[in-house]
């Protein structure tokens, strides 16, 4: 994302919470120029959901309270390790039990860290009745910036020379695979692809992403995962608004998700993802081999406009040919079994 583009945090209450702190630390300020407006219902949710886990987790006391999370999350923007946040924030605990005292400074940290970069670093709690799957960042020591750089960067082995066409989106995806969308608030499950449970997950918080103008995720990241929602969602498409909007969690939805920029021909090749490129290339490839199992599915699969069509005019042919037989047939009965009425006549 441009540096130049500000984001300004659009909220009906005046005072300063969380998400409006992190602006700071995401290098998009509100005292900066104000270029763009974006409403952060989504990214509130979500950091109240995370606050009210982190308790339920057992670790009340200090853990969850906004001054404590905005206070570390400074510290890990700065690039400081995690023993040296742990360090700092051991000298104002008293507690005698030492193991007690480190789980309850390692929740503390985990959960700004879980907010600033919408990041999973500790395990959710377990809901049985619950389909939930989140990944978890492997932090135990060194900086946040170096754990987020280990996790992402991965070195490309094979170049697959394949371009995404634009009917390739969401809506296409789903109706022909028959899989649902696992919409997840964790950044390193996006594009993972779950065949047994037949979901893909995808992040949605685009107004969270467009706010990152820090160092603090690998560079590129951003703006390839926002290149990602805009091949999923594609802009100023009034059947992809109409499609997120009809899907039953739409109230929980980022705005911002339908309006990424629109992408070129160039943008749209699978070579040039580096961060999401294996998981683009096993949708592409589920996508690609997946065949029509029911007329729904055979109507919706237009990815080879000329075999469609043929197969569909067949239909009507076939349809139209039986009907003719059909009458045909009526005909030739009617003249060897006149009714009443027909024997009137003759």
């Amino acid at each position: 994302m441009a540096a130049s583009e500000n984001i300004e945090l659009c909220k009906p209450e005046a005072p300063k919470n969380i998400a409006e702190a992190f602006l700071t630390l995401w290098g998009n300020g509100t005292s900066q120029k104000r270029s763009r407006s974006i409403a952060m219902e989504a990214y509130q949710r979500y950091q109240e959901k995370e606050r009210a886990a982190a308790n339920q987790r057992g670790f009340h006391a200090g853990t969850g309270k906004a001054e404590e999370i905005i206070c570390i999350a400074k510290k890990l923007a700065k690039g400081l390790s995690k023993e040296v946040v742990r360090e700092d924030l051991g000298r104002d605990m008293d507690m005698s039990d030492q193991r007690e005292k480190l789980k309850r400074l390692d929740a503390s940290i985990n959960l700004s860290a879980t907010l600033l970069t919408m990041i999973c670093t500790d395990p959710p709690p377990r809901n049985r009745n619950v389909y939930c799957r989140r990944s978890v960042l492997s932090w135990e020591h060194g900086s946040l910036q170096d754990s987020l750089e280990m996790h992402f960067t991965s070195e490309v082995l094979l170049g697959h020379d394949v371009t995404l066409e634009k009917e390739f989106n969401v809506s296409t995806f789903c109706r022909i695979t028959g899989f649902s969308i696992d919409w997840t608030d964790n950044l390193i499950d996006h594009l993972h692809l779950d065949e047994d449970n037949q979901r893909l997950a995808i992040f949605h918080h685009a107004s969270f992403l467009k706010c990152q103008q820090s160092n603090l995720f690998p560079p590129g990241l951003i703006d390839e995962t926002l290149r990602t929602l805009a091949l999923f969602f594609p802009p100023h498409d009034s059947a992809m608004t109409a499609w997120v909007r009809q899907h039953p969690e739409c109230p929980k939805f980022d705005t911002e998700l339908t309006k990424c920029r629109r992408l070129k021909p160039a943008d749209r090749k699978i070579r040039e993802f580096k961060y999401w490129h294996e998981r683009l290339v096993a949708v592409k490839e589920l996508y690609d081999e997946t065949r029509p199992r029911t007329i729904s599915q055979l109507w919706y699969d237009r990815r080879n406009m000329i075999q469609w069509c043929t197969f569909w005019v067949a239909i009507w042919l076939f349809i139209f040919a039986v009907a003719q037989i059909v009458q045909g047939v009526l005909q030739t009965y009617k003249a060897y079994h006149p009714t009443n009425a027909t024997k009137t006549q003759l």
